[in-house]
């Protein structure tokens, strides 16, 4: 995943998400894409157990957030945005996927972690400025609003069933997430309620 887009001020992005629905899937995602940002300056900011926290926190957002838009965003996407493009974006998740699978088993404290995250971190910036000015004014210019509303109800109720963690040989597949995703989450929550690591 190459740096095509460079980061951008965050107004604007905050801005377009209120003038939406709430349950519009722009507007969600958008306002996900926000607290993504966010995380991954508290991360590189933090030390300790305050850095594992937070960095638990954005591997459990990253990890639903992505399975959720490969199982309700892309099938649109295709239609919207071209298959090209929903292809384009899944193949970046899935290796998105397989380096936060490396990092959560890194040790944070490390300057091997600091290195690695700051590359993904531009990584998984630009594939979210791709979604934003690509795959996005597609659903929107794509979709009616009642549309996306429903869309952004589903992608909720993926989320809350989604795994906390990353799963590599998932990613990037919508088919593989609705089959091997559900299995995941229960063993993924089981293993976050009892605080064990893999």
């Amino acid at each position: 995943m190459s740096a095509q887009f460079p980061e951008m001020d965050d107004e604007p992005r905050r801005e377009k998400a209120a003038e939406l629905p709430d349950d519009d899937v722009v507007g969600i995602l958008l306002r996900q894409h926000a607290r993504i940002r966010a995380l991954f300056g508290e991360v590189r900011g933090a030390e300790g157990a305050r850095k594992q926290d937070v960095f638990n926190e954005l591997r459990g957002l990253l990890a639903v957030h992505e399975t959720a838009e490969e199982m309700i965003v892309r099938p649109a996407a295709k239609d919207t945005a071209g298959e090209d493009e929903a292809h384009a974006r899944n193949a970046e998740e899935g290796e998105a996927n397989k380096v936060l699978a490396e990092l959560e088993e890194m040790d944070l404290s490390s300057q091997d972690f600091d290195v690695q995250f700051a590359q993904f971190q531009q990584e998984v910036l630009a594939h979210a400025g791709r979604e934003e000015a690509l795959e996005f004014p597609a659903l929107e210019a794509g979709c009616t609003p009642e549309q996306r509303q429903t869309m952004g109800r589903r992608l909720l109720t993926a989320e809350r069933a989604a795994p906390t963690h990353p799963h590599p040989t998932a990613a990037g597949s919508p088919v593989l997430q609705w089959t091997l995703g559900p299995f995941a989450s229960l063993l993924d929550r089981a293993r976050d309620a009892l605080g064990t690591r893999p």
